[in-house]
């Protein structure tokens, strides 16, 4: 009778394993990390790496399929929101929490490069994606409706730009400076309806 696997165990080290090599693949890149260096730094042998991934390029995914549970309980939790742009701003402050990390543009850099080459890592990324869009176009279109949001903004295309930006605080964020200022600055002025014309704030 074969030893009964721990899916817990099993879960725990596949997690470890994935943690370690995100930290390698956002400071020394993809092809410059071997699965010797992801081994050592998670204590296990390399044989250990390739009992739980198929290769390096699984292991590179499995960061990011990590993304994909966290978007859809994120979204979940501000589907009811009665404050649509509050809403949006919670989201986009959770996922551009780890934008300051030393490493966080590094991976960003990584990841466009890697999708060029594994169609499996852009399905990942191309789903969490999707729920993303489709959370944030809900909230945007409540937002509209309620009038707290430029009427003009169509709700598909503005969640789309709201994750640009997102992408951008990982892209221009200085290390060890939180840019959820700039970011919900940003944001706050994209989705305010316009002022009427007569207003005299309007110029």
């Amino acid at each position: 009778m074969g030893r009964r696997v721990d899916p817990e165990r099993v879960a725990r080290k596949r997690e470890q394993i994935t943690l370690e090599a995100g930290r390698l693949f956002s400071t020394r890149g993809y092809e410059r990390t071997s699965v010797a260096d992801i081994a050592h730094a998670a204590g296990v042998s390399p044989a250990s790496v390739f009992y739980y991934f198929s290769d390096k390029a699984a292991v590179f995914r499995a960061i990011f399929e990590r993304d994909l549970p966290a978007a859809e309980a994120l979204v979940a939790a501000h589907a009811h929101t009665e404050t649509p742009v509050a809403a949006i701003l919670d989201v986009l402050s959770a996922l551009a929490r780890d934008a300051a990390d030393p490493g966080a543009s590094g991976m960003l850099v990584e990841l466009l490069r890697r999708v060029e080459h594994d169609p499996e890592l852009v399905a990942v990324v191309t789903r969490t994606a999707e729920v993303l869009t489709g959370g944030l176009a809900a909230l945007v279109e409540q937002g509209i409706a309620a009038g707290d949001i430029d009427p003009s903004l169509d709700p598909a295309a503005a969640a789309a730009w709201l994750q640009a930006i997102v992408d951008a605080t990982y892209l221009n964020a200085r290390p060890g400076h939180s840019p959820l200022v700039e970011l919900r600055r940003t944001v706050t002025g994209y989705l305010t309806p316009p002022l009427p014309e007569g207003d005299p704030q309007h110029d």
